[in-house]
């Protein structure tokens, strides 16, 4: 996962995965996530994050995730 923030626009991105969207379903005003045509999430989008959710924090954490287990729970390919 990659986290990208424009602090200009003030929009946060969690780049899920390499898969390219092909579409977009909005989940709350200004949450977007983003999916394949087979309904894979490949990233969320978040418009006015600062005041959603506290930016410094999610900027802050780096996680490690086992592969295996994601590969076994299909989350990634």
């Amino acid at each position: 996962m990659k986290v990208h923030y424009d602090e200009e626009v003030d929009a946060l991105y969690l780049k899920l995965g390499d898969q390219k969207p092909d579409g977009v379903i909005e989940i709350a005003e200004g949450v977007n996530i983003d999916t394949t045509t087979d309904g894979k999430l490949t990233g969320i989008e978040i418009l006015a994050a600062s005041k959603k959710i506290n930016i410094d924090t999610i900027l802050s954490y780096t996680l490690e995730l086992d592969q295996g287990i994601l590969k076994k729970n299909r989350l990634i390919e």
